[in-house]
């Protein structure tokens, strides 16, 4: 094979260690608060300190100590990497784009609970790679951190994860910039900003041919599945992140399955994802 023939692997391999900061790891990562029975005074400190800092344009930060095989794995959530999902859930969602490309399953690709965006950024550098000017990368994300529970679900009661809009809520704009700094940011790039039970159901999605979620919780991927599955093409992949790792997750997944009587075998992508082909 030749070395043009190879240019697209060698583009989206460097990509996905680019995305995670495998290649060039954090050398400091921000010094977040430390708990409450922790350190008392320093608990009570951190925040005066933190604004001061934050209102001259800088930050407390502490030594990294980044695990490479963590980060492979998409085990540890990296300080300044576009993705926490790691190099095996890329590699995941590598073969599923190069399967629908390969075999023409028709329809567009999404993410809903994009983070920082990274998952949606090597979606949209694949595309680029293998020069199909076709489809449209949607990123789904309230860009603020995960809702509140609602009360719709009681799978979700006691769910804290809204509690962590500071780490989890990445604006829509700092987003924006993150395909831009790549290259990849332009009108085949969509984004669907709001909690998915408001812009899911009227999103003006025709086909799918890749469903990626990272909701975590049971409101959130049921949403996703409801609204988003019966645009999935047959031939079709659907990507669970966090399957094996988020009960309320999973147990939407399964509930959603039973009801439509989808019998697909889950394929494990690592200790925490799942996916499967879609049959018909």
């Amino acid at each position: 094979m030749s070395l043009l023939s190879d240019t697209p692997e060698l583009y989206l391999d460097l990509m996905k260690k680019c995305l995670t900061r495998y290649i060039f790891p954090e050398t400091y990562t921000p010094l977040r608060r430390p708990p409450l029975t922790l350190r008392h005074a320093a608990w009570v400190l951190y925040p005066p300190v933190a604004a001061i800092l934050k209102s001259r344009g800088l930050s407390l930060f502490r030594k990294a100590n980044v695990n490479l095989t963590q980060r492979a794995e998409g085990r540890d959530w990296p300080a300044d990497a576009e993705t926490m999902i790691g190099l095996k859930r890329l590699d995941n969602l590598h073969f599923c784009i190069q399967q629908v490309l390969r075999e023409g399953i028709p329809g567009d690709f999404i993410e809903t609970g994009v983070w920082r965006g990274g998952a949606c950024i090597f979606m949209r550098a694949a595309l680029q790679a293998y020069g199909d000017t076709s489809r449209t990368v949607w990123v789904a994300d309230s860009f603020e951190g995960l809702p509140k529970p609602d009360g719709r679900y009681s799978q979700d009661f006691g769910d804290r994860h809204w509690k962590k809009s500071e780490v989890l809520g990445i604006p829509l704009e700092q987003v924006q910039a993150n395909f831009s700094r790549y290259g990849l940011l332009d009108d085949r790039v969509r984004f669907l900003k709001g909690w998915f039970k408001d812009t899911l159901p009227s999103a003006p999605i025709e086909k799918l041919a890749i469903l990626r979620l990272d909701g975590d919780m049971y409101a959130s991927t049921m949403d996703s599945l409801v609204n988003l599955y019966p645009k999935l093409s047959p031939g079709g992949y659907i990507i669970i992140d966090d399957y094996s790792e988020i009960a309320t997750c999973s147990q939407a997944v399964d509930d959603f399955r039973r009801t439509h009587s989808i019998t697909t075998p889950l394929t494990p992508i690592d200790s925490c994802a799942v996916y499967w082909k879609k049959s018909s």
